[in-house]
Parts: structure tokens; C-alpha cells; sequence
């Protein structure tokens, strides 16, 4: 099935954890839920590109609510439409597969578009994430390309040892 944290669950596990809540808002509009979501205790919020009509605005509301504010691009969509939104954004999120479900195999061809977003990047302290097929196999492939997050879901859980899939991945990272 897919999962989802609503505002209301990260507000409950916010006061359990220290670590970075990186909020993929997969949703349409994302707008109206902007300030749930801060308000739950979110450190990062990321819209995407393809939902949003007015990526510029949603951005400056993140800014505005406190928070880190990050855009998700879908395999399909080319990497040129945050140009104009770069100097808004912390972190920009290649999705390597379509979203959805879990356990995708990695699109190949986001490799580039990886490369083609570090070198628009440049020196700003802009995040650049992939999410969707990160495996060890894949890792090294993909920080190579430019990135320096990955989102790691079946990697980790697949199997019983997540430790022991972690440290895979750390490995070749």
C-alpha cells in the first residue's frame, strides 16, 4: 500500500525525534496545507513542479512559515522549469522513478538530468535528493551524477537486517 504521514502523525512523532522531517508533498494544490504541515514540525517541505501552477509562490510561503523549501521533478519533467525558481529553492528532488509505489526499478535516464541540475546549481546551497530506485547499485551511479541525498525506501526495507542494508548502502556512498 502507500503510506502516507499527514500533518496530525508528524506532529505526534515530531517530540520523539531530532533528526530532519523532509516533508515530499505529493499532492494538488499543496498550497493550502503549507502551514499544516510547518506547523506539524516539518524542517524541509518539498512541492512538485507538475502540481503547482504557482511553484514561485508556494516556495515563498515555505520560506515564510520558517522552513526549507524543496522541488520535487518528476522523470518526465525537464530539469529547466526550476531555473527560474532556483534562488527560492534549498534542496531539488529528482525523482528516478514515477511516483507512487515502492520498489521501482531506478530510470536511467535521470542520471543526466542529475548532472544537468548540479552544474545549473553551481556553487548555491542548493540540496539535490533522488528518490526512486537508490539501491546499492544505483548510489554510487547517482552521487557521481551530482547528488548528495538519496531516499533509500526498499533498499532499507527489504529483507530483515535494516542495519546491515544501511551499511550497504553507506559503503559504496
Amino acid at each position: 500500500p502507500n503510506l502516507t504521514f499527514g500533518p496530525p502523525v508528524i506532529k505526534c512523532i515530531r517530540s520523539w525525534s531530532r533528526k530532519v522531517f523532509d516533508v515530499h508533498l505529493m499532492i494538488n494544490p499543496a498550497q493550502p496545507s503549507l502551514k499544516d504541515y510547518a506547523d506539524a514540525g516539518a524542517d524541509i517541505i518539498t512541492v512538485h513542479a507538475e502540481a503547482d501552477p504557482h511553484l514561485d509562490r508556494s516556495l515563498q510561503v515555505i520560506r515564510s512559515l520558517g522552513r526549507k523549501a524543496g522541488v520535487s521533478l518528476n522523470p518526465h519533467t525537464p530539469e529547466t522549469v526550476v531555473e527560474y525558481v532556483l534562488d527560492k529553492c534549498d534542496l531539488i528532488l529528482v525523482m528516478s522513478v514515477n511516483p507512487g509505489f515502492g520498489g521501482q526499478s531506478f530510470i536511467e535516464s535521470q542520471l543526466e538530468k542529475i548532472r544537468r541540475l548540479r552544474a545549473m546549481i553551481g556553487h548555491r546551497p542548493i540540496d539535490l535528493e533522488v528518490d526512486g530506485g537508490v539501491s546499492p547499485k544505483t548510489a554510487k551511479r547517482v552521487i557521481a551524477a551530482g547528488a548528495n541525498v538519496l531516499v533509500a525506501g526498499s533498499a532499507v526495507f527489504k529483507g530483515s537486517d535494516y542495519a546491515a542494508n544501511i551499511a550497504a548502502l553507506r559503503t559504496v556512498a
